[in-house]
């Protein structure tokens, strides 16, 4: 059994101590411990970044020697060494938005930890996270180098396989499903990591 859900657990407050926006930077940390992710020289870029952990910690480790850029549909707290840009990635014209509004043609690194806002119905709120990493994909499809990364979080539920299927596999020449130890015991997220 799930053990109760607690707002400001540990990794929280060890997040806090060391000065970042949320606890979600732990599962950032571990996924590049165990892919060698973030790296200087390379252009990342974080899809759906507030409150910006996950920017706080690419700029920590390769600041200044990368270009790193956040998205998100609200403003994003100044973060040194990144650049953010308000895009909704539900606008039909995000792809251009990034391209005109960034000057970005590629992408080296791309990585998202959205997650849709919830209903409290299960297959509803896979549905929904299916459908904003479509549009994350959708980014990758414009931007991403041959031999990019691409890092997305997705709810796993029952159209997870068949998504998995039909859409990410024919995408990514190498793919990878990792439960993050930093995710809640409770949570049904998951962290698909891709290399086109």
């Amino acid at each position: 059994m799930p053990k109760r859900y607690q707002p400001n657990d540990k990794l929280a407050q060890r997040a806090k101590a060391a000065g970042y926006r949320a606890r979600s930077v732990f599962k950032l940390e571990e996924l590049d411990q165990k892919f060698k992710l973030i790296k200087p020289g390379k252009i990342i870029v974080d899809v759906g970044a507030a409150p910006g952990s996950w920017l706080q910690y690419c700029s920590r480790k390769v600041g200044g020697r990368s270009t790193i850029i956040g998205l998100d549909r609200n403003p994003i707290d100044p973060i040194d060494d990144v650049l953010t840009f308000e895009v909704n990635l539900l606008d039909d014209d995000a792809g251009e938005q990034i391209r005109s509004g960034l000057g970005l043609e590629t992408i080296d690194v791309l990585i998202s930890d959205l997650a849709p806002d919830t209903s409290g119905i299960k297959d509803v709120d896979q549905w929904r996270s299916i459908e904003l990493n479509n549009m994350v994909l959708a980014v990758a499809d414009d931007f991403l180098v041959p031999g990019g990364w691409c890092v997305i979080k997705v709810l796993r539920g029952s159209d997870f396989d068949e998504w998995y299927r039909d859409e990410l596999k024919p995408r990514f020449k190498k793919l990878k499903v990792v439960v993050a130890k930093a995710s809640r015991d409770r949570s049904r997220e998951v962290y698909v990591v891709g290399r086109v």
